[in-house]
């Protein structure tokens, strides 16, 4: 079968860029070989999306380890990757049939964090800070291809009468946005999201729907500050990148103080740091009211240096990490707001964010890797058809 792979060695991973489209062996269900493949099921990918880590992969920005060490455990070569699905199962395990219900014909998207179902997070519900947790095409092969092998207890079934296939392909990530918009409670609150990328998008839409009353957008690209008017923030900051490397943490005090200004002279009731900047969590904290939250949503490596750090214990501010979706409370959630008649969540992710599919849905097999590279670096998501 055709798969976009990673098929380098750790020594190459600094040199190198992108991933290789190729033929790979098909996964199959082997219950008398392998016990465990009677609680997974097969499926064929008919979306698929490509994620903010996915293009950490193809430009080497984080998960070396993670990826690297994955393979050498299980004596791998390669890592088919992607994990946003949306398929169709073909063949189920005995027991994935038995006691999950799976049919062939269902059509299903996935949790991409692979729970282990043993460790103590796991027993106290907070599977997505499982302490021996895979994550699908990184960890364990992924979606980018005509065939993948997963557990049926991971999987999410899905209506494509009630929510449209592009939409549903994206499930996991606007899930990312939903559970950052559930980690406080947004009614009637003012939010500013710092970093418009993808997940800042549709954190714009969730928050919305979930009762935020002014939303603030602010980002170095003014593309992103477009999409996010076009979204229906109340305001737009367009910051500038800092140019000194060692000041490069120091909070943008004018932007802090445009929102206070916009927030009764106190700042915001929540910011949101989803771009992984150390610039934007300095700023973030100065533009948030006392008493008010933090969500850290951003990623990055390395050590952070926090400003000021008193204002925070002073003023009473909380900081709140995210990760994930909340398996699957989260996942109720955002299949609820999307099939909501009272939101137009799903016309604002097709339209907006996806362009209407212009230059955002490319089909799978006709993959061009410069052509596909240049489609990363335009549009804020990028989906595979199948």
């Amino acid at each position: 079968m055709k798969a976009l792979i990673l098929d380098i060695q750790r020594e190459d991973w600094d040199r190198t860029q992108g991933m290789t489209f190729t033929d790979v062996d098909a996964p199959v269900l082997e219950e008398s070989k392998t016990p465990e493949d009677s609680s997974k099921v097969i499926i064929k990918p008919l979306y698929t999306g490509f994620c903010g880590s996915d293009k950490s992969l193809w430009f080497r920005h984080a998960f070396k380890e993670t990826l690297f060490d994955s393979l050498e455990s299980s004596g791998q070569s390669y890592r088919i990757c992607g994990h946003e699905l949306l398929g169709e199962i073909m063949e189920t395990g005995s027991y994935a049939s038995r006691y999950y219900g799976y049919r062939s014909g269902d059509i299903v998207s996935t949790e991409s964090h692979i729970f282990c179902g043993k460790c103590h997070q796991c027993k106290i519900g907070d599977a997505h800070v499982c302490s021996d947790h895979k994550i699908i095409g990184i960890s364990t092969d992924g979606c980018f291809a005509d065939y993948v092998k997963l557990p049926a207890r991971e999987l999410w079934k899905t209506d494509v009468d009630l929510i449209r296939p592009e939409v549903a392909a994206i499930q996991e990530p606007f899930g990312n946005a939903v559970h950052a918009c559930s980690r406080v409670d947004l009614r009637g609150k003012t939010l500013a999201i710092f970093g418009c990328g993808t997940i800042g998008l549709l954190s714009i839409l969730a928050a919305r729907a979930m009762g935020a009353a002014l939303i603030i957008g602010v980002d170095p690209n003014r593309d992103n500050l477009e999409l996010a008017e076009k979204l229906g923030v109340d305001l737009t900051i367009q910051v500038e990148k800092p140019t000194d490397p060692e000041k490069s943490f120091l909070p943008d005090i004018d932007i802090a103080r445009v929102i206070r200004e916009k927030c009764f002279g106190e700042g915001v009731d929540v910011s949101m740091e989803m771009a992984g900047s150390n610039q934007a969590l300095n700023t973030a904290v100065a533009a948030t009211r006392a008493g008010g939250d933090i969500i850290l949503f951003g990623l990055s490596a390395g050590d952070y240096t926090l400003t000021n750090f008193q204002e925070i214990i002073l003023y009473g501010k909380s900081l709140h990490s995210v990760i994930g979706r909340k398996v699957f409370q989260t996942w109720y959630t955002l299949s609820n707001l999307l099939m909501s008649k009272g939101h137009d969540l799903q016309t604002k992710i097709y339209e907006i964010i996806l362009n209407k599919g212009e230059g955002t849905i490319v089909p799978f097999h006709s993959f061009e890797r410069e052509r596909f590279e240049k489609s990363i670096q335009e549009h804020p998501k990028i989906i595979f058809k199948y």
